[in-house]
């Protein structure tokens, strides 16, 4: 049987122009067949027959309770779930969440180049990536670090652009487990140009393959 995921991109609040293109780019890695909505009633449906769900540039309260519920109980049975950039601004009212994906959007700078210093080279979602990644994106800063709650895969260089606020250890890619679920979330992924660069999809098709348990280490 094919591997199917569940793209969900509902917006409560900002709203990325890059959507469409980041749907149309993940349809393309390869290696699972995607359905996308933005219903959230789709949440509340049985998510079993899904590897993984993914929250693509989502924002804001996105989830019905009962998609709440369901939610956590997949991802604690042992579903995958996989966070693109904007999913860190996403459920701000649900604790679990947070928790779920090891922190919470706080600013970004202005959109400007930068640098990825790939820390973590032994996971799917960075094997690919060199060891310094130049890259343009929002850089976004979190309310606090997830370092010691999650297995850090990148970093941003603060030093490579203007307006960092976290300092010299900037998470940016991580992952992490949930009872006996899997989570990955990567704070790229602003523009719609990312979609199209090999290196972000690599990146992208890596971080979900290993939620969805279809790559490993």
């Amino acid at each position: 049987m094919t591997a199917r995921v569940l793209v969900y991109t509902r917006t409560a609040d900002y709203r990325h122009d890059s959507i469409a293109a980041a749907v149309d780019a993940v349809r393309g890695l390869g290696g699972f067949t995607v359905d996308h909505t933005e219903d959230p009633t789709a949440l509340e449906a049985p998510l079993d027959g899904y590897e993984a769900v993914v929250f693509l540039s989502t924002s804001g309260e996105v989830l019905t309770p009962a998609g709440r519920t369901r939610l956590a109980a997949y991802v604690e049975a042992g579903g995958g779930f996989a966070g693109v950039h904007a999913a860190a601004c996403t459920e701000y009212d649900w604790p679990y969440y947070g928790e779920l994906l090891g922190a919470r959007f706080a600013r970004h700078p202005a959109y400007q180049p930068g640098r990825v210093l790939t820390e973590d080279r032994d996971h799917p979602a960075t094997r690919a990536l060199p060891a310094r990644w130049d890259f343009s994106d929002e850089w976004y800063d979190f309310r606090v670090s997830p370092r010691g709650r999650v297995r850090v895969l990148a970093v941003a260089d603060e030093t490579s652009y203007t307006g960092g606020g976290m300092g010299a250890d900037h998470p940016l890619v991580w992952c992490r487990d949930q009872g006996a679920g899997r989570v990955f979330y990567t704070a790229l992924g602003h523009a719609a140009e990312a979609y199209a660069d090999p290196d972000f999809r690599a990146h992208l098709r890596g971080g979900i393959a290993w939620a969805a348990r279809l790559a490993d280490q």
